[in-house]
């Protein structure tokens, strides 16, 4: 199979020069990931849409939050599966490897999660993220009480509703640009 060459099947170039902010952004990714996220580059044609996008990640994904960055990634899986996105598959299965130093994880939250071995509270966790993926419309008291009774605080369902909520916009966004994930996280973190 040939590589996918384009990142997004839209003709939508990166700024260039790219302004100093986003150049920075882009040299932080490669000095922490050895690698420039294809979600970046894709985002990188205009640059408020970029400083917006990854404005919105960073909060809820590197922020102060009672969720693990691992329990976040796994959100981003679980949604992603839900939504059949390739790109945030891919690369949010290879985070879910990275942090659990566990393959089999990281590739049961892509093909079914409710086959993997987790905690009753990560269970009720991604029940919830589920159903906002899918059906957001039919979320009631009763599925909050369960969070809150699997342990999860108020503040906390909020996270959880706010990280799944943006991966299904991602989702839909990558699905209909053909967005395509950097070749580099089919490999790693597989042994």
């Amino acid at each position: 199979m040939a590589a996918h060459k384009v990142v997004t099947a839209l003709d939508l170039p990166m700024v260039d020069p790219l302004p100093e902010d986003m150049a920075a952004y882009f040299d932080k990714c490669e000095d922490k990931l050895g690698l420039i996220p294809n979600v970046l580059k894709a985002y990188a044609f205009d640059a408020e849409k970029f400083r917006v996008f990854t404005a919105m990640y960073n909060n809820l994904m590197l922020a102060e939050s009672n969720l693990s960055k691992l329990e976040r990634e796994m959100i981003a899986v679980v949604v992603s599966s839900a939504n059949r996105c390739f790109y945030c598959l891919t690369a949010h299965g290879h985070a879910v490897r990275a942090l659990s130093d566990d393959p089999i994880l990281g590739d049961l939250l892509v093909m079914n999660w409710r086959a993997a071995d987790l905690e009753p509270s990560q269970w009720a966790m991604l029940v919830f993220a589920e159903k906002v993926a899918l059906s957001s419309h039919q979320i009631e008291e009763d599925d909050r009480a369960a969070m809150r009774d699997a342990g999860f605080s108020d503040r906390d369902i909020w996270d959880v509703a706010a990280v799944a909520s943006f991966f299904a916009m991602s989702n839909r966004m990558a699905s209909a640009v053909d967005m395509r994930p950097n070749a580099e996280y089919h490999a790693v973190n597989r042994t």
